[in-house]
């Protein structure tokens, strides 16, 4: 089976180990490249042909935010087939709905829970694996719990 390639872009080092740790648990094969901030992480999809999967994109880092890498990612055809899970700490129902529109793919709440945080990482790449990247069902945009 090939391997998952996912991109992780969160300017907090210990939320991406906790991230990875959960990634490493499941029943799945990764390969993870990590990024702390927006700038690295567009770089990267600019620099090379062997493009993710996935960009787990965290909405609120310095230099780049998520917000901005989500319109550079969807303002190029070379990444249309990324699949784009935004997600933070916080839900603000505004944002959330102006991610939808500026093309993300899912949004996801992060968790403090090690159970909780895999449960969430599990649906969303069954999700990325199982669906047409670019119809997101009414109701299946948010990954709450």
């Amino acid at each position: 089976m090939t391997a998952l390639n996912i991109y992780i872009a969160d300017d907090d080092l210990e939320d991406r180990s906790f991230f990875i740790e959960a990634l490493d648990d499941l029943p799945l094969t990764t390969a993870v490249t990590q990024f702390n901030n927006g700038v690295d992480l567009m770089d990267k999809l600019f620099s090379d042909d062997n493009l993710p999967h996935v960009i787990f994109l965290d909405l609120y880092m310095p230099i780049m935010d998520g917000f901005e890498c989500l319109m550079d990612i969807r303002n190029f055809k070379k990444f249309k087939d990324i699949y784009v899970i935004a997600y933070s700490g916080i839900y603000r129902e505004r944002e959330v709905n102006q991610l939808k529109e500026d093309g993300a793919n899912l949004f996801l709440k992060k968790s403090s829970s090690f159970k909780e945080l895999k449960k969430l990482l599990l649906k969303s790449l069954q999700r990325v694996k199982s669906s047409n990247k670019n119809e997101v069902e009414n109701g299946e945009f948010v990954i709450l719990s």
